[in-house]
């Protein structure tokens, strides 16, 4: 198997790809990471592809409401720039989320693994099943396809 591509948020290939705006109005499951005195100030979070980023304190952990043990963290200043929170513990992402088909990048081949550094620490996917998303500070990540299918539309 080929190695993975390694892509950063200032890699060359960024601003060749054409992103395309979405919107994703879902509501989600927050609540903030402050551990307590003595605790450490940064926690692992599993992913549901079998990766881990890291939270640091004041991180916001978001989560889908059907699957509220399945968190991944965002950065504070993000979090309060792209979100909103609707009620305790509830938010929706009001910014717009910039999408390409990963495959953009492996040049169609959706079994290639792609390694993208994200602001919580190195995710690798394979191609065919996530977007590479771009956020409101250029921060990339990758994004499940069938969460674009399920939640995200479009913005023309």
């Amino acid at each position: 198997m080929k190695e993975p591509i390694v892509l950063t948020s200032d890699h060359p290939i960024i601003k060749t790809l054409k992103f395309t705006p979405h919107r994703n109005m879902v509501e989600r499951h927050v609540r903030r990471f402050f551990p307590k005195p003595g605790e450490p100030e940064r926690m692992e979070v599993a992913t549901p592809w079998g990766e881990s980023l890291t939270a640091k304190s004041g991180d916001y952990l978001v989560s889908e409401l059907d699957s509220p043990d399945d968190c991944w963290p965002v950065d504070s200043e993000i979090f309060e720039k792209s979100y909103e929170i609707i009620r305790p513990g509830y938010c929706v992402k009001r910014a717009l989320t910039y999408l390409v088909p990963l495959t953009e990048v492996t040049h169609g081949d959706p079994a290639q693994l792609v390694t993208i550094y994200t602001l919580e620490g190195p995710e690798t996917v394979p191609a065919g099943e996530f977007y590479l998303a771009r956020g409101i500070k250029g921060e990339i990540w990758p994004y499940p396809k069938k969460k674009v299918d399920d939640v995200m539309i479009p913005v023309e």
